[in-house]
């Protein structure tokens, strides 16, 4: 442990020096002086030692379990094993879904407007997930679908008052038809320049928005969008955003069991192969055209529809909504949760966007301890808060046994 210990100090310097503009030196404009808080810089230090010490500590003690178990001493049974993960696992759930339908009656409308705010963004995540996560397709434009089925609902129910519910599949539908607009010019391209590429289809989507006023009213944007109705029932602001939160909450769930699905379909093996290796894809038989096609399009249908609840729950919309940092954020959910992972992708989300929202109290540093929270991940976990479980088959004698590793 001497080595985790200096090592440590170390990373506890290296966070003072980087934080010491910020945490030590506050300039007094109103009465000219520079007032010096060495304290907060102690604090640091502290902090950044006691959470790397520890998370040294329990990497030594899960690498030393890990070479006891391959000295051959008796492990129990896979099948019990597996058993046992099921039934946490399905508890565990069990749990976090009846939290979330009680969430609203025990905290206020503000606190459901938050998460609602999070949901949005774990549906954004799943979706770019099928695309980036899943098939290996970066996509610094996705934002754009999500603007499309934003779009749909304030323009159809501006012009023709047509309602929510009558909008959101097509809302979703027309992300999907963007995605293949979208897919079928890149099919041949990779790497960076297919990042060049969608970012460039994201900032030409946002600058039409800004330019064709007489479609979509420029950067004045679209007001009074009706919110979703309930058999004509009138209800006020709180009601409202409760209602919003449960549409939210079942689109998530929705949305969840579908890619959690597709992730173990024939369509999502091919597209995890398209991921690990084009070429060897391509020779294996997989139509690598239809196969970037439907994760492009897959994955911007679900950022259609929820661009039309986005849509519903703010009543005003504007192209400034629709950025390249937008689009920045939801990829960051994905490498933060872990690429490929479901529950990765929620948990990186609602940090993500959580995390800013419950710091506001500490305005002077919240975005300080965003940053040094990503920098830490990037370091000491870069493949995400939970990574990808993979399958792999086995050949042991005359038996093929399948097994699970960490992706």
């Amino acid at each position: 442990m001497l080595r985790g210990f200096k090592q440590s100090l170390i990373v506890s310097a290296w966070f003072v020096f980087l934080t010491f503009p910020l945490m030590a030196v506050r300039v007094n404009t109103t009465e000219q002086l520079v007032e010096w808080r060495f304290q907060n810089l102690l604090w640091v230090a502290l902090a950044t030692f006691g959470l790397s010490y520890v998370w040294r500590y329990m990497l030594e003690r899960k690498q030393a379990k890990k070479q006891v178990d391959e000295l051959g001493n008796e492990k129990p049974s896979k099948t019990r094993l597996l058993m046992e993960d099921m039934s946490f696992r399905y508890k565990a759930m069990g749990a976090l879904l009846v939290f979330a339908l009680v969430f609203p009656l025990l905290f206020d409308s503000y606190q459901v407007n938050i998460m609602n705010l999070a949901l949005i963004y774990v549906v954004l995540g799943l979706g770019l997930n099928i695309s980036v996560g899943l098939a290996g397709l970066l996509d610094l434009g996705y934002i754009a679908f999500f603007g499309v089925g934003a779009y749909t609902y304030g323009l159809l129910n501006y012009h023709f008052d047509l309602g929510f519910w009558a909008v959101l599949p097509v809302g979703g539908v027309l992300g999907c038809l963007f995605g293949v607009v979208l897919g079928f010019p890149i099919l041949r391209l990779r790497g960076d320049y297919l990042a060049i590429v969608t970012l460039g289809f994201g900032m030409i989507f946002q600058i039409v928005l800004q330019n064709w006023s007489d479609f979509t009213q420029g950067m004045a944007g679209i007001s009074k969008i009706a919110s979703p109705g309930l058999f004509g029932i009138d209800m006020n602001i709180t009601g409202s955003i409760t209602y919003i939160y449960y549409i939210m909450l079942a689109l998530v769930v929705f949305t969840i069991l579908v890619t959690m699905r597709l992730r173990n379909s024939r369509i999502g093996r091919a597209w995890i192969a398209l991921r690990e290796d084009e070429i060897a894809c391509v020779a294996m038989g997989i139509d690598m055209a239809r196969t970037k096609l439907s994760a492009y399009a897959l994955g911007a249908f679900w950022a259609g529809m929820i661009g039309v609840l986005f849509a519903a729950k703010q009543a005003y919309i504007n192209p400034a909504s629709f950025g390249f940092m937008e689009s920045a954020i939801v990829l960051s959910i994905v490498v933060l949760g872990g690429m490929g992972s479901i529950l990765g992708v929620i948990l990186g989300a609602f940090i993500l966007i959580l995390m800013p929202e419950y710091l506001r109290a500490f305005a002077e540093y919240r975005m300080l301890a965003f940053g040094a929270a990503m920098v830490l991940m990037m370091i000491f976990r870069p493949q995400g808060l939970i990574s990808n479980i993979r399958q792999k088959y086995e050949y042991q004698g005359n038996d093929l046994k399948e097994k699970t590793e960490n992706g």
